[in-house]
């Protein structure tokens, strides 16, 4: 049985949330777990343009704050989107990020994005899983000498909600990785919107892309699901065929975490904010009312844990009316089927203890 320590939101004068924050960590274990010298990650998502849910600035400064006073250098990372959205490469990925309010002033440390300039700088982690044999993770976490991952918890219409798993198997992973967790066959191009202007062909390191007919086709056999095709379509005509089934991406996201976190034993830790949880992820540009009111804050050491724990605390609340939420309102009601009734939330969970990621059973211990 793990310990999650949590706290609610209620503050004084005598100590406020930052305090809270940096008490959380310390029971967690963050003396333990960071070392002088570290070059640590502090994975977090940066959120869409337009999107206003995802951990304020002002709070993962506080994080970064308590890393450095362990003598450690802190970074915040996040990795390249599959989708062609605002972050889809680096450099509009960061723009986002400091438009968003992580520039170092604010959050207090540099931003490195996980995956390289496009996504593809990555490194095949064996994992030898049930479904995957490897992973492919962006180099700097697997560079990195610790993580310290901060997660809006909230809910997800692919996994019934995005925690601690999400944050570290779908997001530590490249381009790449993401691709193998989200579908099964190569990017398909849109016919309609292609105009032939011959940079994906350019672009592909595996001659997989020809011209017929003035318009680009992808040949799957020769596709090595390296996703670089969608990033430099300039209209937007490459995109990924979203085939596979939700409980499989589940199982090889909580695959995907082992590969992030192989060679980090006692060097991670989570915390997980359970405010502002909005019925779907932070890469939409836009945030949709929270499905129940503000709750508290996790933090531990064991991801399926704490994910556990935050699922617990969120479906114990009472729903808010007039939200997208449709159904289980009442306190112990199924809040992520009640967004997403046919997404089996719990299957990221099972998987993810099964291969030894963490234990489902906790303890709650109050701060």
């Amino acid at each position: 049985m793990s310990e999650v320590f949590f706290s609610d939101l209620r503050t004084g004068h005598t100590e406020n949330l930052f305090d809270k924050i940096a008490k959380l960590l310390i029971h967690a274990g963050l003396d333990q777990t960071i070392a002088e010298g570290d070059l640590a990650a502090v994975k977090i998502h940066f959120g869409e343009k337009g999107n206003h849910t995802y951990i304020r600035p002002v709070f993962a400064r506080r994080v970064v704050e308590e890393i450095k006073k362990r003598g450690a250098l802190p970074f915040l990372t996040d990795s390249s989107t599959l989708y062609p959205g605002q972050r889809k490469e680096a450099v509009s990925a960061l723009v986002c990020a400091i438009e968003n309010g992580f520039d170092y002033s604010c959050a207090g440390a540099p931003l490195i994005i996980s995956d390289g300039l496009r996504g593809v700088t990555e490194t095949e982690v064996a994992i030898d899983g049930e479904l995957l044999k490897s992973t492919f993770i962006g180099t700097e976490i697997v560079e990195a000498d610790a993580i310290v991952a901060m997660t809006h918890f909230k809910c997800h219409e692919l996994t019934g909600f995005g925690g601690a798993l999400k944050n570290i198997g779908m997001g530590c992973a490249s381009r790449k990785g993401k691709l193998v967790q989200h579908s099964t066959v190569a990017p398909k191009v849109s016919q309609k919107n292609c105009t032939g202007c011959g940079i994906c062909p350019r672009s592909c390191a595996h001659n997989a892309i020809s011209f017929e007919g003035g318009k680009a086709v992808i040949n799957p056999a020769a596709c090595a699901g390296c996703s670089r095709c969608i990033t430099v379509c300039p209209v937007k005509a490459i995109n990924i065929q979203w085939n596979e089934a939700a409980d499989l991406v589940m199982r090889k996201m909580a695959e995907y975490a082992k590969g992030a976190l192989t060679g980090k034993a006692g060097k991670t830790l989570y915390i997980n904010f359970i405010t502002q949880v909005s019925p779907a992820c932070d890469c939409y540009g836009h945030s949709d009312a929270p499905i129940v009111n503000d709750i508290g804050l996790c933090a531990s050491t064991d991801p399926v844990a704490i994910d556990q724990a935050s699922a617990d605390l969120v479906n114990a609340a009472r729903g808010n009316e007039g939200s997208a939420l449709q159904s289980g309102h009442e306190p112990g009601g199924d809040k992520f089927r009640g967004c997403w009734p046919q997404i089996p939330w719990e299957v990221q969970l099972e998987h993810a203890e099964k291969i030894g990621l963490g234990s489902r059973s906790y303890q709650l211990v109050r701060v």
